[in-house]
Formats: structure tokens, C-alpha cells, sequence
């Protein structure tokens, strides 16, 4: 009866390897689903990934006039920050939509390949953001660089300002929240970047601080570029 068990076995596993079950691929989506989403006293830092995400969200739905919904979407799907930082910022300048040039960013691997291949020029896009592109400096970079344009078209952080905190390694999330708070505090931002990054404060108690309603993040963000762009 063993043997006949074990005769049995062995042809089944010869069976499933002469026809193995097909595997499905599995796409590579970076959730930007947050369990927390709101401050709390016991876990002060809990709720300050989705603060981050929120706010820039919200601060590029405003400035590109585009659904903070579909942002999110994007997010879901794998789309990174930079990607959609570039990908709006190249759309308000030539004719061509946000999807067309992530299409064609992933696509064809990079930016500079994938503006090549839609045959946008890159004089349309600034000085410095072309010299950057042709270049062929990486997506953090060019993002940056698109989000330090849009705070001096805007005027919300001086040059100074601006400088300063990124030289104290700020990023993109982090410098949009920092300005936020410093707008409403008018306390620097640098040092409220610092603060956090030392441990002192949390993003979340100091938004709880400045009374901004994070549950109305587009109304807060909307303040701080309440000036007409340069």
C-alpha cells in the first residue's frame, strides 16, 4: 500500500511538471492607501505619510488645474511623484496631456527620450529645466527642479528660503508641507523642516499647531498660492 502511495505521488508531481499551472504576472503597484489619516496624540507620526502625500497631491491638482483624484489613481497604478511632477509640468507648457508623456515616458525608459519621440522641443520648457533634461539627470532632479520653479513663480518661500531648505535635504513633500505651516505660523520653514527631522515635532502636531484642516487639504494649500504667479 506504500509503495503504491508513493507510485501515486511521484506520478502526480511528474504530471505537474510535464504541465505546470500558468503564473500570472503581477503588476507593480505602489499602494497609496494610508490606514491612518488623521493625528493622534498616542502615535504622533502615525498619520504623517499620508499628510505628505495628501498635501502634494493637493498642491498639484491646484496649480496644473487637474483632479486630485486622478492623481491619486495615478499613484495607485505605480505612477511615481516625479513622473507626475514632470509629466504636468511639461503638459502646461506644449500640447500634449500628462498620460500621452507618461506613456511615453515609460515607454521609452526616460524624459528626454520620450519628449524626443513626441517631438516636443525642449526650448518650451526653461532654460534650466532643458539644460537638466538633455542632460538626462534623473527624475528626482528634474522634479525638483519643477517644484522649485512653481515656489518662486508663486513667491511662497524667498530665494533664501527656498535655498536654505533644501540644502538641509527637504523633499518635495516635505518642503510643500513646511511652506504650509510656515505660512500660517510665520515661523521659517526651514526650521519647521529641521524640527521635524531631528525628532522634536511631528508633521501631524505641527499641522494641529498652525489649526490647518487636514481634512480640507485642497481650501489650505489653495492659501499659500493665493498670489497671482509671477
Amino acid at each position: 500500500m506504500r509503495n503504491a502511495a508513493r507510485n501515486t505521488l511521484q506520478l502526480i508531481i511528474f504530471m505537474l511538471l510535464l504541465h505546470p499551472m500558468p503564473v500570472r504576472a503581477i503588476p507593480a503597484i505602489s499602494c497609496h492607501c494610508f490606514t491612518d489619516r488623521s493625528y493622534d496624540a498616542a502615535r504622533p507620526a502615525a498619520a504623517d505619510p499620508y499628510f505628505l502625500a495628501s498635501i502634494q497631491n493637493s498642491f498639484i491638482a491646484i496649480v496644473f488645474n487637474t483632479d486630485k483624484n486622478n492623481i491619486v489613481i495615478k499613484k495607485q497604478q505605480g505612477t511615481s511623484s516625479d513622473d507626475l511632477w514632470i509629466a504636468c509640468w511639461v503638459a502646461s507648457k506644449v500640447a500634449a496631456s500628462p498620460d500621452t508623456l507618461l506613456h511615453a515616458r515609460l515607454k521609452q525608459g526616460s524624459w528626454k527620450d520620450a519628449l524626443t519621440m513626441l517631438r516636443i522641443s525642449t526650448k518650451d520648457l526653461g532654460a534650466r529645466f532643458s539644460s537638466a533634461l538633455n542632460a538626462k539627470s534623473s527624475s528626482a532632479h528634474l522634479a525638483e527642479m519643477v517644484v522649485d520653479e512653481l515656489f518662486t513663480r508663486y513667491r511662497i518661500l524667498a530665494d533664501a528660503d527656498l535655498t536654505a531648505i533644501r540644502k538641509t535635504g527637504a523633499s518635495n513633500q516635505e518642503l510643500i508641507v513646511a511652506a504650509l505651516i510656515a505660512a500660517k505660523t510665520n515661523q521659517p520653514a526651514r526650521q519647521i523642516y529641521l524640527d521635524v527631522k531631528s525628532g522634536l515635532k511631528t508633521w501631524g502636531a505641527l499641522l494641529l499647531w498652525a489649526n490647518i484642516d487636514t481634512k480640507n487639504m485642497q481650501q489650505e494649500v489653495s492659501s499659500i498660492l493665493k498670489l497671482q504667479p509671477q
